[in-house]
């Protein structure tokens, strides 16, 4: 009985079998886990948050829900996510104060809230609020948060292929080669560690080099040129924090991946292969929380200049021209059923983080996953009423199976079959309270961000709570 008491009993999750030249990694066993966790054990569990970007808004004649609280129907495009009805939330009616109006600068400002002028000048953002999560989860893993994308690098304004933006309002790249992101995350460090230790050693001299002239040139600048020169110093700071984070975790061995899973994520897949392509890339995302390598990760699945077009169920047209479909049935037609796809892989990314086990609870209930866009009605860049699914998190103090409608209240009905009335809704909030900032807020503080406001938020979202 004592030995149960003081779990002398219990078996590391690091435990190894060794033998005949290999080392291999035990699964989580029934003797690994406390049959009572501590207060203690609980609170230091992994806090996770996904967000996924739905580009050019959807086709919001179909997709709106048109009941609130537990008993409403599902619209036929989000019917995919009926099998998960009780771990997710859909919201209608959220917005961004300063995002009313913006046309293809919606990625940009969807987790940053900020107020983005394409009247010319200097293109500045603000800090996106998985960064500022990261801040709080980075010390625990071997990398502060992980961007994916369809599109490799940093775009320019009006074509961003990233939703995460550093403290300096600077893009951080996003990568959209799953083989790329396998190898970086879980392949062996190029040249050995010896080499690795080397290079980055080499990359402190450079920035230390660059700090110190940065310092000295200050004092003979004017303040507009200060400001640029701080932005970029802030760049350059985020760059040693990423080197000294890398030096830290050279020693530790990365998880070793089977075979099966190295292959199927290191394996060419075509992006006129969409639903493949969607699917590999939530495999690596389910691969990368379950194994702790981040807890934080943004993946942008088409921005408003570049969305996949979807072959293998019809559809030749990009997103973007799905969007401005100007009115034309089939055109709307076929954004509808590329809805419905788009909600088929974002469901089937849920069914993989139900099915893994993560202590007491899911991978699903110990991740909060933001599915939407910074765009409701493409055709006419409406920016309210945004098409926003919250997901997971049951574990971390979430709450799901309502639509929540912020809309019902001031409307009391809608009424789909009038096309104007229903865009009016996409481009004038109808409450001016609800705000996207209230919902990322929770999150925040969900992920135990110390923070009361985030940009314009007026408080967290009680309707998700438990």
């Amino acid at each position: 009985m004592s030995n149960i008491i003081t779990k002398n009993w219990l078996l590391s999750r690091r435990h190894f079998l060794k033998g005949v030249g290999a080392t291999v990694a035990l699964p989580l066993l029934d003797c690994m886990r406390p049959l009572r966790a501590t207060a203690a054990e609980v609170a230091a569990r992994p806090r996770r948050g996904v967000f996924v970007y739905i580009p050019n808004g959807v086709n919001v004649l179909t997709w709106q829900i048109t009941e609130a609280g537990r008993s409403y129907k599902l619209s036929e495009p989000m019917m995919p996510l009926e099998r998960h009805r009780e771990n997710i939330t859909p919201i209608s009616g959220l917005h961004h104060p300063g995002g009313i109006g913006q046309a293809h600068v919606c990625a940009d400002s969807w987790l940053t809230a900020a107020k983005l002028s394409m009247e010319g000048g200097s293109y500045h953002n603000t800090v996106s609020c998985d960064q500022i999560m990261a801040e709080v989860t980075a010390p625990k893993t071997r990398f502060g948060s992980l961007e994916l994308s369809i599109s490799a690098g940093v775009g320019q304004p009006n074509n961003s292929t990233t939703l995460a933006w550093s403290r300096d309002g600077v893009p951080l790249p996003a990568e959209d080669n799953p083989r790329t992101v396998f190898n970086r995350l879980f392949g062996a460090e190029q040249g050995g560690v010896d080499v690795q230790r080397r290079r980055l050693n080499r990359r402190h001299s450079v920035l230390d080099l660059v700090l110190g002239q940065a310092k000295s040139l200050r004092k003979n600048l004017g303040g507009d040129d200060r400001t640029k020169l701080d932005e970029y110093l802030g760049s350059v700071r985020d760059v040693e924090v990423r080197t000294e984070r890398l030096d830290a975790w050279l020693t530790i061995p990365k998880p070793k991946i089977d075979p099966e899973t190295t292959e199927h994520l290191t394996r060419n897949v075509s992006r006129s292969e969409a639903g493949e392509y969607y699917r590999t890339m939530y495999d690596l995302i389910v691969l990368t929380l379950r194994t702790d390598m981040t807890r934080v990760i943004s993946y942008m699945s088409g921005s408003e200049g570049n969305g996949l077009a979807i072959p293998e169920i019809g559809i030749p047209q990009t997103r973007h021209e799905l969007s401005h479909h100007n009115g034309d049935p089939e055109q709307m037609a076929r954004l509808s059923r590329s809805d419905a796809f788009i909600t088929e892989q974002f469901a089937y990314f849920l069914d993989q983080l139900h099915s893994i086990q993560d202590g007491d609870d899911t991978l699903l209930d110990r991740t909060m996953v933001l599915f939407g866009s910074g765009m409701s009605y493409g055709h006419s860049h409406g920016n309210a009423n945004l098409p926003i699914v919250l997901a997971g998190g049951k574990g971390l103090g979430l709450r799901h199976g309502q639509h929540i409608d912020y809309n019902l209240p001031s409307i009391k009905s809608y009424n789909l079959a009038n096309a104007v009335e229903h865009y009016g809704l996409c481009h004038k909030p109808t409450d001016g309270n609800a705000r996207l900032t209230n919902l990322l807020l929770t999150m925040m503080q969900k992920m135990e961000v110390n923070a009361e406001q985030f940009v314009d938020s007026l408080g967290p979202v009680s309707d998700v709570l438990a």
